[in-house]
This record gives structure tokens, C-alpha cells and sequence, in this order.
């Protein structure tokens, strides 16, 4: 029997949409939960983050908690409810952890790939993006999933970009002595400082809403973004500041070509403290890392600097190199490794608390192990290998050490820039199970 649009078989096939609806749905929950069973905890906090259906999915089945707990008592720590750590917090110890693994011991794969058309000596990692430039005529956004070019920024025909920094919603570049502002819809703004005080940038570090600008003359000058003025001016060395770091609670960490560090109160413009190395040679890259408040610097002559903020006391100094140290950076929250690279091409992961070289990396050879082609990208494959600590930098040939001029570090993997057209990604890997039963260093 046929029955018209009207008719009272469309209003049954509707209720038994609705009934199968909600079964597909059941059905689909019931699936996500047994494919996620078979995940680690680390890739499981990973598929939280993908969207909303797979978080509420993986919150409401607990299989996070079981895991976690699973994973406490496996290395032996107590599970009773009086030393029981919030789940949240947990978790962020096992990230850290695994990430601090992966640099130290794991499987090292390097992709590159040719991300400007001339040679570029920076790049910055955010929010799992990837900013590149200096050197080219543009900056490039890039994707570190699929190695595609989001966005690009130009720079005026007139200027040069000296440094940058960006957040989610702007990009701020130095050009010479003026400030330019790209926003992430494309619009670019420059404006000049105040009439007469800006001599040659040299570094930018931006924290929403100052950009502060290092300076040839020892200044900081402290810029409003949206004012488009410059609201400070604040004498921090006798020579030029090299090097730029701002914390969350307003301060400006700032290092010099004469060897020091100073350190003063954006919102009082006084210089709260000095720090001072054991040698002369200049600062040539700094951070601050505001979990442990300790304080990185690294030199013209290839030594790592500590001090702890909270008591403006050296922690420790160590020599990694004979040549000049061009960055260092570590994983934000990660309190126990700190990546450094320079001239000599080798990258380096160090224990933040005592200097200890955890690991030393190269490329492995000059010919790609393998290449592939996205619809976005040529990326080269190669592997990394780690040195023996007796091993000599200076016999190994430089095509496999190609001098690092910026890096920057995200969860297991380093992104570092070479004054080169291509950009390479450091991806460090090891088995979760293999590191559930590693003992940590």
C-alpha cells in the first residue's frame, strides 16, 4: 500500500528517523569508547582536544581517570585519596614527562621543508603554529600538521623586519625604527616611535598590550599597541640590549653585548635587579620560565647561564660549545628540559635545574631517507642520531650540522631556522609502553 506525502506513513518513517537517530548515536558512542580503550593516556588527552562530541565521549566514559591512576600505581606511587592530585594536574606531570623522555632518549625524525624563497633566520611556535621569517620579505603562518601556509605578511619595500613576535590575534615586527602590527585578517599597520628617541631596534618581545623594543642605545622602549605611542623609555644596560624576555607579572628581562642581564618593572620603569655572568662576553638569547621563575641565558662564546628570580642568585653555568649560542627555548609548563642551539649546528637538551647536557642531536646524513609530497608541501625525511659524550663536533661534517639560528620547542618536537630557505621539525618519539617502564633521569 502507497500512501502520499501526507500520509500517516511519512509521520511513522519521522518517529523511526528519530528512534534510529538516537540508536546511530548510542551505537557511535559505544564504538568511540572501544577504539578509545585502546589508547595511551597522553594520545587520549590528545583526542579530548579535538572536539566537543570525542571530549564529552572520553569525560564521560572515565577512561582518563582509569588510565591515569592505572598508570600512578604502575610506577609505584600511592593512589589514596589523602595524596591523590586532581586528575588535571596529573596529567600535565605525565605530558611533561613524556615530552622530557622523548628529547632526552627518543627516536629523532626530521622533516624539512622550504618555507621562503631566500634564506630566513627565525621562527616562533604558538598555539601549535608556526611563524617564520626574517631575512625574506615576508613572514609565513604555518600549519605544523600538514605543513601548510596558513597566512603571509608583507614587509614594506622600504623596510627591513629585524625580529617579531605574535599571539593569537596579531603579529608585531620590528622594522629598523619603526613597529609594524599585522593582524591575523591581513591588515597591516606601521607607525613610527616618538619623534627623535628611537634609535636601531634590535629585538622585539610582545605581551598584549606592550611590545618592548631593545634598543642599540641600552633602552627598552615600551610601545601601546593600541594607543600607537611610545609609553616608555626605560635605561637598561650601557651597550645594546641583544636580547629580549617578559614575564606574565610585568617584568623585562633584558640581556646586553657587555655580558649582563638586567631586569626592571614595566608598570615603575626602575630597574629591580643585575645579573651578572662570570665572564665578559655578551648575551646573545634569553628566556624566562615563569613556573620555576628561573632565568636562561646563552652567549657569544657558546656558555648556558641560570639564576633563580625569586633570590637574583646564578643556579649554575655550564660551557656547551666554543662558539656562539644563537637561542634556547623550552615547552611552556615543562620545568625540567631547555633546548639550545647556535653556530655549531647542534642541538641540545639540557636539565633546566642543573646544566647537564641531557643529549646532543644532529642529522644523521645529508641524503633524505624518504621524500613525500602533500597538497601543500614538499617535506624532505631524514633521521636524527644522538652524539656519544666523547664525540668530537668539530670532525663532523657541517651538512649535518647546519648552524641553528632560532628554535623554538613544542610537546615532543623542536622547530629550528637555519639562515636557510628551509625550516626543519625535530619530531622526538619513544613507545608509551617503553616509557612507562623507563626509569626517569
Amino acid at each position: 500500500m502507497e500512501h502520499g506525502p501526507s500520509g500517516g506513513s511519512t509521520a511513522m518513517r519521522r518517529r523511526s528517523g528519530v528512534r534510529g537517530g538516537a540508536r546511530m548515536e548510542c551505537l557511535e558512542h559505544d564504538i568511540l569508547c572501544i577504539i578509545f580503550s585502546f589508547l595511551d593516556v597522553f594520545d587520549l588527552v590528545r583526542c579530548t582536544a579535538v572536539c566537543k562530541s570525542w571530549n564529552a565521549v572520553i569525560r564521560k566514559s572515565e577512561l582518563l581517570q582509569v588510565l591515569y591512576f592505572k598508570l600512578r600505581r604502575d610506577s609505584g606511587e600511592s593512589t589514596s585519596s589523602g595524596q591523590r592530585k586532581s586528575m588535571e594536574f596529573g596529567l600535565q606531570e605525565v605530558a611533561m614527562k613524556y615530552h622530557r623522555l622523548c628529547l632526552q632518549r627518543g627516536r629523532i625524525d626530521i622533516h624539512r621543508w622550504k618555507a621562503h624563497s631566500v634564506g630566513v633566520d627565525q621562527c616562533r611556535m604558538k598555539m601549535g603554529l608556526l611563524l617564520t621569517g626574517v631575512g625574506d620579505k615576508v613572514m609565513r603562518l604555518w600549519s605544523l600538521d600538514s605543513y601548510k601556509c596558513e597566512e603571509e605578511y608583507y614587509i614594506p619595500d622600504t623596510a627591513s623586519l629585524v625580529d617579531f613576535d605574535f599571539d593569537e590575534s596579531k603579529i608585531v615586527g620590528l622594522l629598523g625604527s619603526r613597529v609594524g602590527i599585522w593582524t591575523r585578517n591581513g591588515k597591516r599597520s606601521i607607525f613610527p616611535s616618538r619623534e627623535g628617541t628611537f634609535s636601531k631596534g634590535l629585538c622585539v618581545r610582545y605581551i598584549d598590550p606592550d611590545a618592548v623594543i631593545g634598543c642599540e642605545d641600552g633602552t627598552a622602549r615600551v610601545f601601546d599597541m593600541y594607543s600607537r605611542t611610545c609609553s616608555r623609555i626605560i635605561k637598561m644596560h650601557a651597550g645594546p640590549v641583544t636580547c629580549l624576555a617578559l614575564s606574565d607579572d610585568e617584568l623585562i628581562l633584558s640581556g646586553s653585548s657587555l655580558g649582563s642581564v638586567s631586569i626592571s618593572d614595566l608598570a615603575s620603569d626602575q630597574r629591580v635587579a643585575r645579573l651578572r655572568s662570570t665572564d665578559s662576553a655578551g648575551i646573545r638569547t634569553l628566556c624566562f620560565n615563569p613556573c620555576s621563575h628561573l632565568v636562561f641565558a646563552g652567549t657569544t662564546v657558546g656558555y648556558t647561564y641560570c639564576w633563580d628570580l625569586r633570590t637574583m642568585k646564578s643556579l649554575w653555568e655550564t660551557r656547551i660549545s666554543s662558539n656562539v649560542l644563537y637561542s634556547l627555548s623550552y615547552l611552556r609548563s615543562d620545568n625540567s628540559t631547555l633546548a639550545v642551539g647556535g653556530i655549531d649546528g647542534v642541538l641540545r637538551v639540557l636539565n633546566q635545574n642543573t646544566g647537564e647536557v641531557l643529549s646532543r642531536c644532529l642529522i644523521a646524513d645529508e641524503r633524505p631517507i624518504s621524500s613525500t609530497r602533500n597538497m601543500h608541501a614538499f617535506i624532505e625525511k631524514k633521521k636524527g642520531i644522538r652524539l656519544p659524550e666523547d664525540a668530537e663536533v668539530d670532525r663532523i661534517p657541517r651538512t649535518c650540522r647546519p648552524p641553528i639560528t632560532c628554535l623554538s620547542v613544542g610537546m615532543k618536537k623542536v622547530v629550528t631556522a637555519h639562515n636557510s630557505k628551509y625550516i626543519r621539525m625535530w619530531k622526538f618519539n619513544i613507545s608509551f609502553v617503553i616509557w612507562v617502564d623507563l626509569p626517569s633521569r
